[in-house]
This record gives structure tokens, C-alpha cells and sequence, in this order.
């Protein structure tokens, strides 16, 4: 029976736990982001008071938890990991570069979970980017690990659609669901036969970091603005201003509609409706986006909202 590892936070971790017990492979060792980020005093408490749901899982499924560690290149998690001999250690979710001293201890792989169809959309977060890009199928892929960047050569990968209606928020949860059955068909191979790993192809990889830029732009198509909304969400949100006034869209309550009205300038405002706080603009592509249910950015500004649509937007009116 192969002896496993895991390392991560979040609901890819969750998920590689759930795709390994599915797989009947024996979980040694599980560490958690928590446990690196908070004293284990802090984390104690949170544990007690505000259960996060990897605590939650770890506990239910009595698993033996990994304590006391500064991070996954720490000298005192090497020592602990190899006195759990384990034969795979994986990854989902992680923020450290992994140091070959690290994963080379696993005696057959050390592999991670990247939440993308490698080599393209390498990367902290290809849920966001993929939505934004307007791609049409993302997926996820099994990879071994190596000194760069979700660049080691693939075990498994699998594709999932991407729905245009998606956010960042519903994409990840299939992705992530997705990736428990992988892990559990590549664990049940790896148990009983060898895989070839395929070499990425470097000429068809991308990177893309952090977003930084999340200001709609009236000027572009609808359909992009739409879709820098959807891809934000939950982790953030879009935005776009009025006389240095912010105001977010809902992803959930946002649509791209046909031009019908008299206006033809982009970034003009087409209807205004306070009551449900309808905000629609004439974008650069000659669609609509209609935005119900804004709310000026800052929370503590958000019950004021439908005044200020009241007071201060009007149809035929120009965003600056």
C-alpha cells in the first residue's frame, strides 16, 4: 500500500485528502497552511473557536496531523518527513517554492496539483485567469515537482469546461472536485504499474502572476469587462469609477445586452434604475453590460449606494 503525504490548504487539499482515501493508499502525514502561519498556540484557539474546514476534515477522518513546523523546507519537517517514509507527497495549494532537499525525500515522487491544463496558465491563480482570458476549458493537472514553477513533467491531467456564466468562486469547485478523482485514478496506477511522465512543452507554457489591474474598462468589449467581474470573485472584486467615486458590480447579477437604446458613445451610461441599483453601460464593442445590484467599493459605504445612484448617475451620462 503506498504511503502518502499531504501537503496544502483550501479546498484542493481537502479534496486530495478525500481523492486518496478514495484510492484506498494509507495518508501518514497531513500539514496544513495553518499550522505554518500561526503559533501553535493562535492556532489552538482558532481550532476551538473558529474551526477551519481543513481542521474539520482532518479531525473527522482521524488523520495523523503534522505540528510544529515553520514551513515545508524546514529542517524539522524534512526530519519528519523522513521518518514517515512516505512513498508520494502531495501538494495542493502551497505558497513556498519546495527545495529539492524536500522534494526528493518521498521514495517515489513529490507531485503537486496545479489547478490549470499545463504547461498553459503556470501560476498562483489560473481559476482567475482563465475566466478572464475568456478560455473555454480549463482543467487540472498532476505534475512532478522540479525547481521552477509548475514545470515538472505530467502524471495526469484531465480537462473541465469552463460555463459563461462561471466565476472564479464555481469554477474552482469543480476543478477541485475533479482533481479528487484524478488523484485517486493516478494513486490506484501508481500502486500497480508505472507511469511515463510526459515532458511540458516550454513552447506552449504561460505565466501569469497575481491580477493587479481589476478597474473596469469601458472602452473594451462588454464581454471582457463581464468577464474580469465573474473571474475576481470570491477573492476580490472589480471595479469602476465616477468622479473618483467606486463603485462593484455584482458577478451574479451582471449581463452583457444588445445595444437597443439611441446611444452610441462607450462608457455612456444607457439606464439607471436606483430602486434595484441597475447601473448599464454602452461598452466599447457596441454591447451593453448591465449591472444590477452595485454597491459603492467600501463596505461601510454600501447602504448609502442607492442615494448616490439617485443623486449622482443619470442616463446619457458619461463615465470619467
Amino acid at each position: 500500500m503506498i504511503r502518502v503525504v499531504i501537503v496544502g490548504y483550501g479546498e484542493m487539499f481537502t479534496n486530495l485528502i478525500a481523492g486518496t482515501l478514495d484510492s484506498g493508499c494509507e495518508i501518514v502525514g497531513v500539514l496544513r497552511k495553518d499550522t505554518v502561519k500561526y503559533s501553535y498556540l493562535v492556532k489552538k484557539i482558532r481550532d476551538i473557536i473558529n474551526p477551519s474546514t481543513e481542521y474539520s476534515y482532518i479531525k473527522s477522518y482521524n488523520l495523523p496531523e503534522i505540528n510544529d513546523v515553520k514551513g515545508i523546507n524546514d529542517e524539522k519537517f524534512r526530519k519528519i518527513l523522513l521518518k514517515l517514509n512516505p512513498d508520494i507527497m502531495l501538494i495542493g495549494s502551497w505558497g513556498e517554492k519546495i527545495e529539492k532537499a524536500t522534494y526528493d525525500i518521498p521514495k517515489i515522487a513529490s507531485i503537486n496539483a496545479h489547478p490549470s491544463l499545463l504547461p498553459k496558465y503556470r501560476g498562483p491563480n489560473p481559476y482567475f485567469w482563465t475566466i478572464k482570458n475568456m478560455e473555454k476549458e480549463t482543467g487540472v493537472t498532476f505534475h512532478l515537482i522540479d525547481k521552477g514553477y509548475d514545470t515538472g513533467s505530467i502524471l495526469a491531467q484531465e480537462i473541465v469546461k469552463i460555463y459563461p456564466s462561471d466565476t472564479g468562486e464555481s469554477l474552482k469547485k469543480r476543478v477541485v472536485l475533479t482533481a479528487r478523482g484524478v488523484c485517486c485514478e493516478l494513486l490506484k496506477t501508481l500502486n500497480e504499474d508505472l507511469i511515463i511522465p510526459l515532458k511540458q512543452d516550454e513552447d506552449k507554457s504561460s505565466y501569469y502572476s497575481y491580477p493587479d489591474d481589476l478597474e473596469l474598462d469601458f472602452n473594451k468589449s462588454a464581454e471582457e469587462n463581464y468577464a474580469l467581474i465573474r473571474a475576481i470573485y470570491p477573492w476580490s472584486k472589480a471595479w469602476f469609477c465616477n468622479r473618483n467615486i467606486a463603485l462593484t458590480p455584482n458577478p451574479h447579477t451582471t449581463f452583457v445586452e444588445d445595444n437597443n437604446t439611441e446611444y452610441k458613445t462607450h462608457a455612456v451610461i444607457t439606464y439607471v434604475n436606483s430602486d434595484t441599483k441597475t447601473v448599464s453601460v454602452l461598452c466599447g464593442d457596441g454591447r451593453i453590460l448591465k449591472m444590477s445590484n452595485i454597491s459603492l467599493y467600501n463596505n461601510c459605504d454600501k447602504p448609502f449606494t442607492k442615494n448616490y445612484i439617485k443623486r449622482d448617475l443619470c442616463e446619457g451620462q458619461i463615465i470619467i
